[in-house]
């Protein structure tokens, strides 16, 4: 490989520009605050953690991992996510504290990706995690969390799908027993969202034709609540009972939280995390072809640290909803107010003064001085779109 220009990055980073950094901070500070409102505290955790701990019990595949040696030869890791980093926290720092705890965070996570992919080596995630509670009130609460974040960041239009990974393996271990691989091979086409090759794999396995039709039949469970009552007279097995009957209880809950506008069952989702052990869900803005939203139900994550906890959580893609607010509302960074002060060299310590009244004033401003030689490269004040040194202001004030 040649040795990079001197303006080159890594594939997969990115440079954010001024506009965008504000959108992204908009963002995140109406989301964060979001969050407070329903009880949640923010942690932040290391970017880089032990590969012996949190990297294994990421749920990031190895191979998308990124390790480096510390001078003692250990290997760390860049973390993939902030779910394992917070259930580490959660069974030391916090090991004392009571259950439910709710915690908040915003942070960057890295993933090696191929270069073709045209996806992000660094992104960042919000979310939350609420540990200790099994309940269906708690998986709800996510859910109807995670709506309002949505909103809070801007997302104006979106669908929120709900699944369990459940009710497909309950299903899968009745119609499939013992076929492992076939399974596999099944819900990897449904999480690629392959639903011609899931058909087409569903023709190679010679099943029974009242067999094919019912694993076919799944693609069409989605909707409301009426998706329920039909997925409870699909499978006799338990383990899809129990996961329907749940998903029944959610919806429920979700109904008193008025949030099931913006939701649909889609019983066909797998979550796309391998420590998923139960209610998953996901949300799609619109004119958006990948999700903004993932989150689900994995109880088994915090016994690999020693405090075995039922736990739920989410995480906004915030990237990818900074790339639906530019596209969907391009004045969002232009909501503060820009303010230039020019003035002469004689009036300098009345323009810095009026300058440092319009900073303290409390509005969303921002303020610009600029020193001219003479009073007749002064701009002309007033308040309106305004072009000086390359630059637009809201509001002109001279000094000079």
């Amino acid at each position: 490989m040649s040795k990079p220009k001197v303006f080159e990055k890594p594939v997969g980073v990115t440079d954010y520009l001024p506009e965008a950094v504000e959108r992204l901070r908009r963002i995140e500070t109406n989301v964060m605050a979001c969050m407070r409102r329903w009880g949640y505290r923010e942690i932040m955790t290391p970017t880089l953690e032990f590969y012996d701990t949190v990297g294994v019990a990421s749920a990031t595949s190895d191979k998308k991992l990124f390790k480096l040696l510390d001078r003692w030869g250990t290997t760390l890791v860049m973390r993939s996510d902030m779910t394992a980093p917070i259930a580490r926290v959660v069974s030391s720092l916090l090991r004392d504290r009571p259950l439910p705890i709710r915690l908040a965070y915003h942070a960057n996570v890295f993933r090696a990706i191929e270069e073709e992919a045209g996806r992000n080596s660094e992104f960042f995630q919000t979310g939350v995690e609420l540990v200790g509670d099994a309940s269906a009130e708690a998986d709800a609460e996510a859910i109807a969390l995670s709506i309002a974040c949505l909103k809070a960041a801007g997302v104006r239009k979106f669908r929120v799908a709900l699944g369990h990974v459940g009710f497909l393996h309950g299903l899968f271990e009745e119609t499939l027993p013992g076929r492992v691989e076939a399974q596999e091979a099944l819900k990897d086409h449904l999480l690629r969202r392959d639903y011609v090759g899931y058909r087409e794999a569903l023709r190679g396995l010679e099943l029974p034709e009242s067999v094919r039709v019912e694993l076919e039949g799944i693609l069409r469970l989605r909707g409301g609540r009426e998706v329920c009552d039909q997925a409870l007279s699909l499978s006799a097995s338990p383990t899809a009972q129990a996961a329907i009957r749940h998903l029944c209880e959610v919806w429920a809950v979700l109904s008193a939280y008025d949030a099931v506008a913006d939701v649909l069952i889609d019983l066909t989702m797998t979550g796309d995390f391998n420590y998923y052990t139960g209610l998953t869900f996901e949300g799609y803005a619109s004119d958006l072809g990948f999700p903004v939203l993932s989150g689900g139900r994995y109880d088994n994550l915090l016994g690999q640290f020693g405090r075995p906890a039922p736990a739920t959580g989410f995480s906004l893609k915030t990237n990818r909803i900074l790339e639906y607010v530019a596209a969907n509302d391009a004045g969002a960074a232009a909501r503060t107010e820009r303010v230039l002060v020019a003035y002469t060299s004689d009036a300098r310590e009345e323009a810095l003064r009026q300058a440092g009244a319009i900073r303290g004033s409390g509005g969303d401003v921002s303020v610009t001085t600029v020193r001219v030689a003479d009073s007749a490269e002064l701009p002309p004040p007033g308040e309106g779109a305004a072009e000086f040194q390359g630059s637009t202001y809201d509001r002109v004030v001279t000094f000079g």
